[in-house]
């Protein structure tokens, strides 16, 4: 299917990692929703299925987020093949747990190029399109621990937190030229993060007490987690269609609970700090 066969009032979609987990609830969701889907895989083959399903709305490209040629191939041939990208929505990820001393400067640096300069690449790169129709969303599929941390996934939060926080800034630079952005901070959900795509660091036996409660605790949830996948994605497709979407969506009860805990927790150590902090200015 070209362009020239989608209804203008379908929504372009280009999601990476869209063969798995969120990344195939997101697709699944666009397609039901009557829109047409670029889904950017690392093997295209992982997503006959879909293809076969909705003949003529998806399409795939193979996209490693970290190849910055295949980036650019994919948005062009997104763009030459429906006109345009109305959303963007960076997926693609993994997991990585171990303490901040076990995790060597290669994992950190490999993590950081997926979920942080990845996603931004492909951001960059729908921007001047977006900002030529003045109308688009770019979605960062982020986490709860994007927003708050904890021993054993400092290298995971460093990443997702990193992408938040550039992500704040471009909300402001973006939102007078008709672009939204919409930063997604899922808890635990019954994908694959916790399974085939989590990822171990070096263990240190110093560490067992506080990070091998997190590694083990993550492989046990293995598909045990409360959040339904598909009801992330029809979040998402509610919260596209508000007048006015938040910034952030956190996504399950317990992303709700963290979150919360950790603005009381800065929030209490501000009040208990305030007389110290206001103490550094020059006399007058």
């Amino acid at each position: 299917m070209t362009d020239s066969q989608v209804p203008d009032s379908a929504r372009r979609w280009l999601i990476t990692g869209a063969n798995s987990g969120f990344g195939a609830a997101f697709a699944r969701a666009a397609l039901a929703a009557g829109d047409v889907v670029i889904a950017g895989v690392r093997r295209p083959e992982s997503i006959a299925a879909l293809l076969e399903e909705f003949p003529g709305r998806i399409s795939a490209v193979r996209l490693d987020v970290t190849d910055a040629e295949q980036c650019q191939l994919a948005v062009k041939s997104a763009i030459e093949q429906y006109g345009r990208i109305d959303v963007l929505v960076n997926n693609a990820g993994y997991g990585l747990v171990g303490a901040v001393e076990e995790t060597s400067e290669e994992e950190l640096r490999a993590i950081l190029e997926v979920m942080f300069f990845g996603a931004l690449r492909l951001t960059r790169l729908v921007l001047p399109h977006m900002r030529a129709r003045r109308s688009g969303t770019i979605v960062q599929v982020s986490s709860m621990g994007g927003f708050m941390s904890f021993p054993g996934v400092g290298a995971y939060s460093a990443a997702k937190g990193a992408l938040e926080l550039a992500t704040e800034a471009l909300a402001g630079e973006v939102a007078p030229l008709g672009i939204r952005t919409l930063i997604l901070e899922p808890g635990a959900f019954r994908t694959e993060f916790a399974g085939p795509s989590l990822h171990g660091a070096t263990v240190i036996e110093d560490y067992e007490p506080t990070v091998g409660a997190v590694r083990s605790g993550l492989a046990a949830s293995h598909g045990e987690q409360a959040g339904d996948p598909a009801k992330a994605a029809a979040a998402l497709i509610a919260a596209l269609e508000l007048p006015e979407p938040p910034l952030r969506l956190a996504l399950g009860a317990d992303a709700v609970g963290a979150i919360r805990a950790k603005l009381a927790t800065v929030a209490a150590e501000l009040d208990r700090t305030a007389q110290l902090s206001g103490s550094t200015a020059f006399d007058a």
